[in-house]
């Protein structure tokens, strides 16, 4: 008998992924559940994000913009637009760490 267990691994491992990506919703914009709860959470660890980006684009001024309006701090702009974009591009976090700890 041929040994499956490689391919059933692979399997699970795939159904993870397409588990944590988005499934789509009326607004493309709307942030994963998971993405929103780690950043409504206050007391988890941040990183700094530091990268150049064309000054045509104007995000610095824009994320600014954002804030002044909708009171929502630069890093959880940053941290929910990168996330979303990179859901829709097939690169989801691996949370698992995340959920680990907190049990």
């Amino acid at each position: 008998m041929t040994d499956h267990t490689h391919h059933v691994r692979l399997l699970r491992d795939l159904a993870n992924s397409l588990e944590a990506q988005s499934t789509p919703t009326d607004d493309p914009f709307t942030p994963h559940p998971d993405t929103q709860a780690i950043i409504s959470t206050r007391h988890n660890s941040r990183g700094q994000l530091n990268y150049a980006v064309p000054e045509a684009l104007q995000l610095q001024r824009r994320i600014r913009r954002y804030n002044a309006d909708h009171g929502t701090p630069h890093g959880d702009i940053v941290a929910t637009a990168l996330d979303i974009w990179l859901r829709a591009k097939g690169y989801p976090p691996d949370l698992t760490p995340l959920k680990t700890e907190e049990q």
